[in-house]
């Protein structure tokens, strides 16, 4: 037994020798070396520090949630108790807030296939479709054109 394990452990060696040879010289996308530390892109704030202050972001494909226009590092978590993007995208604070109500979609209930008075829960989590959004160069080139409405 002993010997058997002291040669599968030779054999996973000499494999992993082989590989790494192997692969010595490959450069990433970035154009490090493989075997390089990772260096993260820095950290970019988001854009529109207050709600309310900056223009709506276009959207880049028909049918694409909103994007957030404004940072929501500050903002609590949603809960199935508390959502605290409701508390200026309702239907009763949207007016007085000057802020998009939410859609007739969020409160369409599949189990009665009604729109109902409250949120859906299934539309209760808004960070899950909705994203803000944040000023930093694309990674590669593109000549990409979002959504243009015809």
């Amino acid at each position: 037994m002993k010997r058997s394990v002291t040669i599968a452990a030779a054999l996973t060696t000499a494999l992993l020798l082989g590989c790494a040879q192997q692969f010595a010289g490959i450069k990433s996308m970035r154009g490090d070396d493989v075997a390089a530390a990772d260096h993260a892109a820095p950290v970019h704030e988001y854009q529109g520090a207050k709600p309310g202050l900056q223009q709506k972001i276009v959207r880049t494909f028909e049918g694409q949630p909103p994007l957030i226009p404004h940072a929501v590092t500050n903002f609590d978590e949603i809960t199935l108790e508390e959502n605290q993007c409701m508390s200026c995208h309702s239907r009763e604070k949207s007016k007085e807030k000057n802020a998009p109500v939410v859609g007739d979609s969020h409160f369409f209930n599949p189990a009665t296939n009604k729109v109902e008075i409250k949120l859906s829960m299934a539309r209760h989590n808004c960070t899950q479709c909705h994203v803000p959004q944040v000023d930093a160069p694309p990674l590669v080139g593109n000549q990409f054109v979002g959504y243009q409405k015809q």
